[in-house]
């Protein structure tokens, strides 16, 4: 990591995207405790995954301070050095800084939906049987997504930040299955409105992990090439120069 340690705030940079990580893989074990919880009907983990979100809150402003710092030391040995010097972040690392502070929110959004899933534990634990298997199969896809998104942050990697990308088609595949089939058994007396609500809750809960975790996909592009990608309706574009004209 040759280039983010360049200049004289590159080692605290590396330590901050290193403590990114961490946080990144803390929300990893919360969401696999959050889809465990439901699937084993299990109460105090589900109160665990509680507890383990507000951690995460306490790092995510420790981070963002962090990250601001930086930028607010860097303008300072600008202002110091004169026009001349040499400046000490390297475009490079005003990237890896301005993506740890978008990263850091996707993190905490995705803990969040976690938490978000836990509050219906009431309606699983009143279901006599297990949920829907395509939902777990959907969940553990996420939770791949995660890992993933996490490992191309961790290395940089922008090969494991498609796979990422490619893979967000198929989370919103099995979300329109597991809406469909829950209508369709709400319709037939066959599953009750709370645990019909309680299901999209989850299901729109865990798509939406998806999408950040997307998101940290982007980034970790961006930082690497200086370029975006979009998602159309159809398929994600290849990474482009950012066009400031574009209203949208």
């Amino acid at each position: 990591m040759p280039e983010l340690r360049h200049g004289p705030l590159g080692d605290r940079l590396v330590q901050l995207k290193s403590d990114l990580v961490d946080q990144g893989r803390h929300v990893q074990r919360i969401v696999e405790a959050a889809v465990q919880s439901i699937f084993e009907k299990d109460g105090s983990l589900a109160k665990k995954v509680v507890d383990e979100d507000e951690i995460v809150d306490r790092v995510d402003i420790q981070l963002e301070r962090a990250a601001v710092a930086l930028l607010t030391e860097s303008m300072q040995l600008c202002a110091a050095g004169g026009a001349n010097a040499e400046p000490p972040l390297s475009a490079y690392q005003i990237r890896m800084i301005l993506t740890i502070v978008k990263v850091n929110n996707e993190f905490e959004r995705i803990a969040d939906l976690a938490v978000a899933m836990v509050t219906r534990m009431g309606a699983w634990l009143k279901l006599p049987g297990d949920p829907p298997r395509r939902f777990r199969v959907m969940a553990n896809s996420v939770v791949g997504m995660i890992e993933h998104s996490i490992m191309s942050l961790d290395q940089m990697d922008t090969d494991a930040a498609r796979l990422v990308l490619t893979s967000d088609d198929a989370t919103e595949a099995f979300r329109d299955a597991i809406l469909r089939e829950n209508e369709e058994e709400l319709a037939s007396g066959n599953r009750s409105a709370e645990y019909a609500f309680a299901l999209n809750r989850v299901a729109a809960a865990i798509a939406r992990m998806a999408d950040h975790s997307t998101n940290v996909a982007e980034q970790v592009i961006y930082v690497e090439t200086g370029k975006i990608v979009r998602h159309t309706d159809e398929h994600w574009t290849e990474p482009s120069e950012p066009d400031f004209d574009d209203e949208n």
